[in-house]
């Protein structure tokens, strides 16, 4: 039995033998396989992608257009926005006490310098103004007859009551010596004497009071009378003007062109001196106020200029210059703010208005400016072509500005003159062939 049974195994052992025998070999034919694929797929990248050099060998010549190289100052445009304020408000305000008569204009009227407002009752004022009109008459009058003198005919009626008064002494001066001797008679008493003196005095007073006013007539007034009426016209004229600039208060009139904002007052209101009668806004002057960003902040000076647009004014745009720069942030925004002080603006520029500005900054001022399509990108590279003894030749450069329509760019390799290639460059490579179709001469800077 058991040369039976090892006889049986046998079989099955060199079935299983040869069975891994084949598995072995298939994965070294995979093996092998995939190591050829290797190979071959490696020699077919490196003929499908030669170098550069290699691949301008025996191309045709690309047709391309060029500029001349030139040096500009590179320009950065920065786009504000802000908003239109007014620059002059001004609150107009009663300088009278009375009542409003009448109110000439309404909200969003137009006015100009000098033009009446409104006017208040001006009976009290008319009636102060002629009381002081005649004080000043009458002190101009008596100041008229001192620089004049006194009239021949007030002198020589001076001369006659001294006269008249010196026949009165004189007389009882010879009463006073008949009643002396009367008394000493004994024919009257000592009571009648004493009267008689008193009268003799009462008419040496009189005739001296006539002599003074004689002596003053004929010698005129003094320096110092002329003086001192003529501070009394002085004054009494002060009280004139002072009367008429109050009646003249009663007229409220516009200090500056401007249109209504507002009114505080209406026909009957009784108002006092000082109370506001409306707001005017200057429409001749106004202010832009425009936010610059972060990155600017500190670095805006005035005199720069920019170009202001209005979305409500499509059609309208004016170059100005920047006035002021705010010393401080929004408390909104957190941006710098800076003023443009904006002259005789279109009468539908109003304030509260949205603006916008272009302001252009020069950095740069020795760099190369070319056209937009000069510029070639390669992954994070910038490229120009130059072209040099008929071939292409790749310059790396440095991008300073985008300006729109040109460029703004730097390079170390290259120089002022050189033909740069603005047309054909995208499929150009290093060392290519080119036929300069057409040289561009003109160029925006």
């Amino acid at each position: 039995m058991r040369t039976s049974e090892s006889q049986g195994s046998s079989p099955k052992s060199k079935a299983r033998s040869l069975g891994l025998k084949r598995s072995q070999l298939g994965l070294l034919i995979l093996l092998l396989l995939v190591g050829g694929s290797v190979v071959v797929w490696r020699a077919l990248t490196s003929a499908s992608n030669p170098a550069p050099s290699s691949m301008a060998q025996g191309l045709p010549p690309t047709p391309v257009e060029t500029i001349t190289l030139k040096r500009g100052k590179g320009v950065r445009r920065i786009q504000l926005l802000g908003q239109v304020e007014a620059s002059k408000t001004a609150t107009l305000r009663t300088q009278a006490t009375g009542t409003v008569e009448r109110v000439f204009v309404e909200v969003g009227d137009r006015v100009k310098p000098g033009m009446t407002i409104a006017i208040l009752d001006d009976a009290d004022q008319q009636l102060v103004l002629a009381e002081a009109q005649a004080r000043l008459a009458q002190q101009r009058s008596v100041l008229a007859r001192l620089l004049v003198g006194t009239r021949p005919e007030i002198i020589a009626q001076r001369r006659a009551e001294l006269r008249s008064t010196q026949a009165r002494e004189q007389e009882a001066l010879e009463d006073l010596k008949r009643y002396q001797e009367l008394v000493a008679a004994g024919a009257i008493s000592e009571k009648a004497l004493l009267e008689e003196k008193a009268t003799v005095d009462a008419t040496r007073a009189e005739r001296l009071k006539v002599q003074a006013a004689l002596a003053e007539a004929t010698a005129g007034p003094t320096r110092e009378e002329i003086a001192a009426q003529q501070a009394s016209v002085a004054a009494a004229n002060s009280a004139v003007n002072q009367a008429q600039l109050t009646l003249a208060r009663t007229q409220i009139k516009a200090p500056a062109s401007g249109i209504v904002r507002s009114r505080e007052v209406s026909t009957g209101d009784r108002v006092e001196s000082n109370d506001p009668v409306l707001t005017l806004v200057n429409s001749n002057e106004l202010d832009v106020f425009l936010e610059l960003p972060e990155q600017l902040s500190g670095s805006i000076t005035p005199g720069l200029s920019v170009e202001l647009t209005a979305r409500a004014l499509p059609n309208w745009q004016r170059r100005a210059t920047i006035s002021g720069v705010v010393p401080a942030a929004n408390a909104a925004s957190r941006r710098q703010i800076v003023r443009v002080r904006l002259q005789n603006p279109p009468q539908n520029l109003l304030p509260k208005m949205a603006i916008a500005a272009e302001l252009q900054l020069q950095v740069a001022p020795d760099s190369f400016i070319v056209p937009r399509d000069a510029l070639v990108r390669r992954d994070e590279t910038w490229l120009v072509y130059t072209v040099v003894d008929g071939k292409a030749a790749e310059m790396k450069v440095k991008l300073v500005v985008d300006m729109g329509e040109t460029m703004a760019i730097s390079s170390s390799q290259l120089q002022v003159g050189q033909p740069v290639v603005v047309r054909g460059g995208e499929a150009l490579i290093h060392g290519a062939p080119v036929q300069v179709a057409e040289q561009n001469t003109k160029q925006k800077s």
